[in-house]
């Protein structure tokens, strides 16, 4: 959902998607990187132009603004040159600094991990139109989840389905992040339900497994649940 620029319809949201999972990544590394992200999260919020995609700063400015001394900022400025978080659009010349644009594909690709730590609604938003999401190799960590799932599961009466309008009636938004694509494999003594990937599998195993269980009690007292990936084919 991040695409070059963050405008349009929806711009604001993906604007604070960006800047919250840069601080999420900061916040998960050590100290210098804490640092380097948090300057790169100052420049982009007091010089970046969303609408053009261009950072145009002289490196004194910066200097000032990150209260350092002008050799950090070129060290910094290639630091983030050198990760593809800003690319170079334009070198400087006499009288003109250099104009950056932002490599928001890069910035997604690195802080992906950090992504599920923010909230499930920041993964739906953010993992469908991810290069990594369509392109990546078939680890990846991040899945497409269900798009447009606006109403309840219909009453189909299998043992999943019926689970399932229970958990959807406690938390649409919650259903539809996460256990919208979920496929039931087996209902003997056991109900197992098949994700799309092993990471969806970890997070609903850790995050969301008794939640589901609550609602199995209901439906069948005494079944056992299993959560696991689907097996590639």
């Amino acid at each position: 959902m991040l695409q070059k620029k963050a405008v349009g319809r929806g711009g604001a949201a993906r604007k604070y998607d960006l800047l919250t999972i840069l601080g999420t990544y900061a916040l998960s590394q050590d100290r210098g990187l804490q640092r380097q992200t948090l300057r790169l999260i100052c420049l982009i919020t007091a010089r970046y132009n969303w609408q053009l995609d261009q950072l145009s700063v002289g490196q004194e400015e910066i200097a000032r603004l990150w209260s350092v001394d002008p050799r950090t900022v070129k060290r910094e400025m290639a630091a983030f040159r050198n990760r593809a978080w800003l690319v170079e659009k334009r070198a400087a010349a006499r009288g003109r600094v250099t104009l950056y644009g932002l490599g928001i594909a890069r910035i997604l690709e690195d802080t992906r991990a950090c992504w599920e730590r923010v909230g499930p609604d920041l993964v739906e938003r953010l993992a469908p139109d991810t290069p990594a999401a369509q392109t990546g190799p078939s680890d990846a960590k991040i899945i497409p989840f269900p798009q447009g799932v606006n109403e309840a599961p219909p009453a189909d009466g299998t043992l999943w389905g019926e689970v399932s309008r229970l958990l959807y009636a406690e938390d649409a938004s919650m259903f539809r992040a996460w256990l919208a694509g979920l496929r039931a494999v087996g209902e003997g003594d056991l109900l197992v339900l098949e994700a799309a990937g092993s990471f969806q599998a970890r997070y609903i195993e850790t995050h969301m497994k008794r939640r589901i269980e609550l609602a199995l009690a209901h439906v069948a007292p005494g079944l056992g649940l299993a959560i696991r990936a689907a097996t590639p084919r």
